[in-house]
Parts: C-alpha cells; structure tokens; sequence
C-alpha cells in the first residue's frame, strides 16, 4: 500500500506564453488546470504507472472539493481532512523557450485539532506493508518537524517513508532516518551549506552519508543531466535522456512516483532505476501536471543507461 501525503495541495495553473514581460501585458496562449502539490501529483504517477494509492492531506474550500473531485475522476482514493479556508492556486508561467516561474499561494492555516486528525488517520495506515510519501510544503500551523513526527510514528508499526522535501522539513526528517530520499542537487548542497556547485564525487559522498544514517536508497535529482541512485551497496549514474521538453514541472514529483511504485512491486533496484528516469523524462513533455503516459514511460526506459560508479566518502 502507498500513502501520499500532501500537506499543501494546489490547483496548478500552467499557462503558456511567448515571453514573459515584466511589468507589462502579457497575452496567454493556452491554460491548463490540474489537481496538485506534490503529493498528489506522486499519487497520479502511480496511477498512470498501473498502481494505487491514496491521497492524504489538508483541503478547504471550493478549490478543495475541485481536487477531491478530480482525483476521484482518475480513480485515486483519498482521505483528506477537511478545514477552513481556501486550497491554495499555483501560477506556472511556461515561456516558449522552456523557462518557468512559479507563484505559489501559502494556503490555509491548519488547526492543532486537524492536524491530529490526520496524524491519527495516517496512524491507521501503518502497517509493515505501507509506504508513506511524504512530499512537498507544509501551510501555516504546522510545525517544521512535522514529517519527522510522522516518521518516527509510521516507523513504530513497521512502516516504511519515502521522503521529498527542502529546508527545514528535510534536516528535521533525517532525525528518525526516512527509507528513501529524493533530494535534487540545489537541496543537498543547501544542506551541506556549500557556496558553489557540487561535483558528482561530492553529491555522492553527500549521498553515501545520508545512507550512513540509516537511509536504504537515495535519489539525487540533477535535472537535465540526469540522477544518482546510491543503495547500501550500488551506486548508478544515469545520463538525462533526450526528449522535446515542455517545462520540468513535476519531474522529479514523477520520478518520486516511480520509486515508490517500484517499492510496491518489489521491482528490481535497476529496473526501479529505469522507470524513475523514463516516468522524469516524459513527464517534463507533459503539459501542466499531467504525469506521462505509462507507453512513453516504457519507451523511455530502453533508452535509460545505468553507469556504476565508485564509492567516494571519505570516512
């Protein structure tokens, strides 16, 4: 079973233009609405992928019953807890030449009351057999240690957690040592507070000592370049597969959606390898937030080349 949790849903909103001119008008080519936050977009890559989920998290409002709405007509279960205020829109201006900006809304204020809800709902899902993707922001209310919290919780009953998030929220969560992480290389290098771009042998020391703290597999993200994928006792560079992007919004949401769908199969850990890099190269040719169709992302994966590398930390 997987759980995702979405702290902060959206409604995404991507719109399309030629150039985007500050300070001046701007005329939009074409919108696209779609049920988000990162979460739930993990839960509609599983779904595409030909698995199950459900959908956890904070909704209010009319934005709120629109993404329940939209869910339920993708055949995605959820099990959200309901609270005042509106769910938050998301703006993705998507310029011809493939550069994005973002204008992401707070969202509502969560009560102490709701937020024990939904602890004690997620608390019911705990079992050995259950994966939690924890994903994405937290709204105002909840406190930054939050997903640690659920980790140590979910961790009691045997649970596994499968982590995707910056700051804060990811140094608190490494506490109770999450399953799996899926950090990009601006995150980690935050992290580890270096000033200046990481080399590949330092992203994978930094990923050597993530699994030093009690962490099965990391996923570090690196864009159109590409990802490293660290084990316990393998460690893969794979190339960036060549597609005609869209924008990257939701690849690394996609690629978080094959892990765990990979989880919940018992894929191998190459094959595992292989769908996260086909799921994160179709889903950036994607519009708005639509996870790639399962076709494109068997295609892509026969293209996908797993390169071994060496251990690097230094100990």
């Amino acid at each position: 079973m997987i759980v995702t949790v979405t702290m902060n849903p959206a409604i995404d909103k991507t719109v399309d233009i030629d150039r985007f001119e500050r300070g001046d008008l701007n005329r939009i080519e074409r919108v696209e609405l779609d049920a988000g936050g990162k979460g739930i977009n993990v839960s509609k890559t599983i779904r595409e992928l030909g698995g199950e989920s459900i959908a956890m998290g904070f909704v209010g409002g009319t934005s709120g019953t629109i993404i329940k709405h939209v869910l339920a007509d993708q055949n995605i279960q959820t099990d959200f807890v309901e609270v005042k205020g509106e769910t938050r829109t998301n703006l993705k201006i998507v310029e011809e030449n493939g550069e994005v900006t973002e204008l992401n809304e707070p969202g509502p204020e969560v009560s102490k009351e709701q937020l024990e809800d939904l602890l004690d709902r997620l608390n019911g899902y705990a079992n050995p057999y259950t994966l939690f993707v924890l994903a994405g922001s937290i709204p105002a209310g909840i406190p930054t240690d939050i997903y640690r919290r659920i980790t140590e919780e979910v961790h009691r009953k045997g649970a596994k957690v499968l982590l995707d998030a910056d700051g804060p929220l990811f140094a608190e969560s490494l506490k109770a040592a999450p399953d799996m992480l899926k950090p990009n290389r601006s995150e980690l290098e935050r992290y580890y507070q270096m000033d200046y771009r990481a080399s590949e042998q330092e992203l994978v020391s930094m990923g050597e000592k993530l699994l030093d703290h009690g962490t099965d597999m990391v996923a570090i993200s690196l864009g159109q370049m590409g990802a490293l994928f660290l084990t316990g006792d393998k460690r893969y560079r794979c190339p960036g597969l060549r597609v005609k992007a869209h924008s990257t919004v939701g690849a690394g949401d996609a690629l978080v959606g094959a892990m765990a769908y990979a989880w919940n199969e018992k894929l191998p850990l190459e094959t595992c390898i292989r769908l996260c890099m086909g799921a994160s190269a179709g889903a950036v040719t994607s519009i708005g937030t639509k996870p790639p169709h399962r076709s494109l992302v068997d295609e892509l994966m026969q293209q996908v080349e797993l390169l071994e590398i060496q251990k690097y930390i230094d100990k």
